[in-house]
């Protein structure tokens, strides 16, 4: 494993850890009618690298699973980063 490639598989854990952290601590923070973490960001973490931490999140924590919003667009991005993380590290010269 290259340089390049212990960089981005250390950020794809990074970014995952943070966006399940995230999904719980919304959660946490809904069920007190607390501030809120804008849907945005939360949805811009599975964007970025983070859609099986913020997929696990939805199903650790039971949230956000009745948005229709969230409920597609976390597996989407969850199959896009497979498809992208596969073809870096497997079909590479």
């Amino acid at each position: 494993m290259d340089t390049l490639e212990l960089i981005i598989l250390v950020y794809l854990i990074i970014i995952n850890i943070l966006a399940f952290l995230l999904y719980g601590i919304d959660k946490r923070k809904a069920v007190r009618k607390k501030w809120r973490i804008p849907e945005s960001w939360l949805i811009m973490l599975a964007v970025i690298g983070g859609p099986l931490g913020a997929f696990l999140g939805m199903q650790v924590f039971h949230h956000k699973t009745k948005k229709m919003k969230f409920c597609v667009t976390v597996p989407f991005f969850l199959l896009i980063w497979i498809t992208i993380v596969v073809f870096l590290f497997l079909f590479r010269p």
